[in-house]
């Protein structure tokens, strides 16, 4: 079946769920930003950070279950709103305190709400979306977290400049306040929206099952039955953990390796997060055109996701390169991957399972991704901190990119196995 012309109300929708997405990943993205000035106001070394980024991602990882649940519970529209009021109200906090004890008190509670983001998104692009668009969709707000990962290199050293590092947390933190406003406004699910056309409705419907799922609780023992549960739980695991190390670690790289000035508009991790968006959408428009060409769903996954992972052996190589422009590049690709890859994986679930188990599959993988990135922020602390002391720095974090390098393939293998037969 065609897409109808002129019957864009699902992209409309999808563009609060990307609105969303780049205020989570700014909320998040000011911590790394503001690393250096918050080392010299608390006195941190590196294991009190990974400590900190460790709290976010334990939170995160209970958050992810737990909010994964309660969205399919009661339903997209309140699920996210409940998600994202609590989120922006805990960025806010980190500008309110005054001891390394409040900062984790703060990123906890960021990091339990923002949990609540990708169940919320993929359960909105699966009622929004027939299954030959889905990843297109998914890659788009997906790349709401490039974009907020671009915005935050330049507004933070804006608002830190003129305002200090607590109004930073404070000015970012209330954009998502606002959206709020547009999202209870604006979002219902198809079969209530009034401007919907009956046209658009069968479109979005046209490669599903047709039948009407109540919300209801659905039994994590019933999710655990599912192939789809493990090998994207697996995905999440294997990858999670590096997304982590690009977010959190690289102005911290670049300002180890290289000497950037963090105060000022950071040009290389500009130009790093700006590659994901094109990684995000092109992932997921890859996938969703060999869909529509007549591909299998599954073959079409898994090609893309391949591809995606090839695309990150090369940071493995970085301690061969001095050149900081040519490091650049290299972790451009590597981590435009992360987000193609991630828009296939996610959109795995919403592919074979119904929509009212979408969120609670989400959750669980994310957090089992979660609990990998509690652990790989503590390496990541001990190595740092160890080489550092050596005066080599730059050879600890040349030990990550290793890591990171072999991770995606080896991630697809395991996948791959995993999905060998039909479910």
């Amino acid at each position: 079946m065609q897409a109808p012309k002129n019957q864009n109300i699902r992209w409309f929708m999808l563009s609060l769920v990307f609105l969303a997405t780049t205020i989570n990943y700014l909320d998040r993205q000011v911590m790394g930003l503001l690393k250096p000035v918050l080392e010299k106001e608390f006195s941190w070394d590196e294991k009190d950070y990974s400590y900190i980024v460790m709290a976010f991602t334990a939170t995160y990882a209970v958050g992810y279950l737990a909010m994964g649940r309660f969205i399919d519970r009661v339903g997209t529209k309140i699920g996210y709103a409940v998600s994202l009021i609590v989120w922006s109200l805990a960025s806010i906090g980190h500008g309110f305190v005054k001891s390394t004890v409040g900062f984790l008190v703060a990123r906890s509670t960021l990091g339990i709400s923002e949990a609540g983001n990708f169940p919320a998104a993929i359960k909105s692009v699966a009622e929004w979306f027939p299954k030959k668009e889905r990843a297109l969709a998914t890659g788009i707000f997906n790349s709401g977290a490039t974009v907020g990962a671009i915005l935050a290199p330049l507004l933070v050293p804006f608002i830190l400049g003129h305002y200090g590092w607590r109004q930073t947390f404070v000015w970012i933190g209330a954009l998502g306040l606002l959206w709020i406003i547009l999202w209870w406004r604006f979002y219902t699910i198809p079969e209530k929206t009034k401007r919907l056309s009956p046209e658009e409705l069968r479109y979005i419907k046209s490669d599903q099952d047709g039948k009407t799922e109540e919300q209801s609780k659905v039994p994590l023992s019933e999710i655990l039955k599912y192939k789809v549960t493990w090998s994207f739980a697996i995905g999440k695991i294997m990858t999670d953990p590096i997304w982590y190390f690009f977010m959190f670690w690289l102005p911290a790289y670049f300002a180890d390796v290289f000497k950037m000035d963090l105060t000022k508009p950071s040009i290389p991790l500009i130009i790093i997060y700006s590659g994901t968006t094109i990684g995000s959408i092109g992932g997921g428009y890859l996938s969703s055109m060999l869909i529509k060409k007549g591909w299998d769903i599954k073959k079409a996954r898994s090609l893309t996701m391949l591809l995606f992972a090839l695309m990150v052996v090369p940071v493995m190589f970085s301690k061969y390169v001095d050149n900081m422009w040519l490091i650049t590049i290299i972790i451009a690709f590597a981590t435009a991957a992360h987000q193609g890859w991630g828009a296939n994986l996610m959109t795995t679930v919403g592919d074979k399972l119904p929509n009212n188990y979408v969120s609670s599959v989400i959750g669980f993988g994310g957090m089992l991704g979660s609990v990998a990135g509690i652990i790989f922020p503590l390496f990541i602390g001990i190595v740092l901190d160890a080489f550092k002391k050596s005066g080599n720095i730059n050879g600890g974090y040349n030990i990550i990119f290793f890591i990171a390098g072999i991770s995606y393939i080896a991630a697809w293998g395991i996948i791959r196995l995993i999905n060998r037969n039909k479910k």
